[in-house]
């Protein structure tokens, strides 16, 4: 299996530990080395290294940082990623956020730096994770004006955007808060399976109450979507695994 999604940067005090389970469980994990807060891209960058092969690097600016406005802080993220634009996946996850960003400037600032990054993905010929709440629509038609190839992590928003996002080629990710977010399992109903990646967004997300997610739960959403979809399991694993390899373009 593969994890098409995940922070593993946040397991701080345990995270060698999580990462040699999962190499003993898991193909590879595509982890989203995000700015947000002090969880700076540089000291993620650093802390996760040793393990890139098996960690599979995308390098963003969250939407719940974005709205704060911090060029500066925008300008450091973007001369990280263009100096390492050569070991990274993607450019993500960015987008838009307005469950969090309430006021009008909030989600301006959120457009103008989601914006920003988009045109960086351009220039830098990569793929974008989005993270996209309240605003998918929004999101959606910023990433078709700038013709980037996308993967909608963790889509929980309408049925018929996620319908279009699909049809016009982009990727969309199934979280293994599939157990217990309805909008989730309507999504993951309504799209053919070759649309789909399986992913934990660990450690949130967890599909068992009390505990933190693990990147190893992604067996949960191959259940999951094997019940739905009628198909097995094994099937299911195959076309996901191969879904997230083509788009990131992982050399597995």
């Amino acid at each position: 299996m593969i994890d098409a999604h995940a922070h593993v940067e946040f397991y701080k005090k345990n995270h060698e530990e999580i990462i040699r389970v999962a190499q003993e469980r898991l193909r590879a994990i595509v982890d989203s080395i995000t700015e947000y807060r002090k969880n700076h891209v540089w000291k993620s960058w650093d802390l996760l290294k040793p393990y890139f092969g098996f960690l599979l690097p995308t390098l963003g600016y969250h939407p719940n940082e974005a709205r704060r406005g911090n060029w500066e802080k925008v300008r450091r993220v973007e001369e990280f990623i263009r100096s390492h634009t050569k070991e990274i996946y993607a450019i993500g996850e960015i987008g838009l956020d307005y469950f969090h960003a309430k006021t009008e400037k909030e989600r301006e600032n959120q457009r103008r730096i989601f914006e920003h990054f988009l045109e960086l993905a351009v220039e830098l010929d990569l793929p974008v994770v989005i993270h996209a709440r309240d605003a998918e629509r929004e999101a959606y038609e910023l990433v078709q004006k700038y013709g980037v190839k996308a993967y909608f992590h963790s889509y929980t928003g309408p049925v018929d955007v996620v319908k279009e996002i699909a049809e016009n080629g982009h990727i969309i990710g199934i979280v293994t808060g599939i157990v217990f977010i309805p909008e989730v399992r309507e999504v993951a109903k309504v799209l053919d399976i070759e649309s789909l990646v399986a992913e934990t967004d660990s450690p949130y997300m967890s599909p068992y109450r009390g505990d933190r997610n693990k990147p190893w739960y992604v067996r949960v959403v191959i259940e999951e979507l094997s019940k739905l979809k009628e198909i097995p399991e094994s099937e299911i694993e195959k076309i996901t695994e191969k879904n997230t390899i083509d788009f990131f373009s992982l050399p597995l």
